[in-house]
């Protein structure tokens, strides 16, 4: 009898791994609804919320620093993610749009607004910001030789898109996702519009002094 070519099912992980990675990925959650509402909250608002002991969350993050860094890093890989699929679409105007309506949707850029200049970045970060930054660049570059994207736009003012879209912040969750598309349409359209934008561009790493730890 022929083998099966059907892959292999993936093994579940042994008791306690699999506790966790439930843990890990309560925890991760609940940091982030505790620190998107309050940046200065003690990490045990973090541990209650997610129904875990605090020596259980100290096992996986030894700090706040590190906590926080870490939801920070998951939103720029998801961004990364977001743009990379965004360069495989052959029509350069819809890849754009799409990408800006995927990081809108997975709430990327809440992290920015909150939680920029709460710790400092190490190197790790560095190939992963480096990556976002060519493969945004790439995106209005091709939405450019679409020729639907409107004269003068850069990857900087992209960013600020994205997080004026992220400023919005309603009580009910489903209000907040309606509105931030509702605006995002508004600035797709403008984005699309004819005619010079005002004042000169947002510089590239002008927007950095941010990240610089608040004491």
């Amino acid at each position: 009898m022929p083998k099966s070519t059907d892959a292999p099912a993936r093994k579940a992980l042994p008791g306690r791994k699999a506790q966790a990675a439930r843990n890990d990925g309560l925890i991760l959650d609940a940091a982030r609804a505790v620190f998107l509402a309050d940046a200065n909250a003690p990490i045990a608002a973090v541990a209650e919320r997610a129904g875990v002991g605090i020596s259980a969350l100290y096992r996986r993050y030894p700090s706040k620093e590190v906590l926080l860094r870490t939801l920070c890093y998951e939103g720029l890989r998801r961004y990364n993610v977001e743009a990379d699929a965004a360069l495989e679409d052959s029509d350069g105007w819809r890849g754009l749009v799409g990408f800006l309506e995927r990081v809108v949707d997975a709430d990327v850029h809440s992290l920015t607004v909150h939680l920029a200049g709460t710790f400092t970045p190490d190197e790790s970060f560095l190939p992963h910001v480096t990556h976002s930054g060519e493969a945004t660049e790439e995106i209005v570059r091709r939405a450019h030789a679409s020729g639907r994207l409107r004269p003068g736009v850069t990857a900087e003012d992209l960013a600020l898109v994205l997080e004026s879209c992220a400023a919005i912040s309603m009580p009910d969750p489903k209000r907040t996702a309606q509105l931030r598309r509702r605006v995002l349409a508004v600035l797709v359209a403008g984005l699309a519009a004819d005619g010079d934008l005002p004042g000169p561009p947002p510089r590239a790493g002008e927007f950095a002094w941010r990240w610089e730890r608040r004491r």
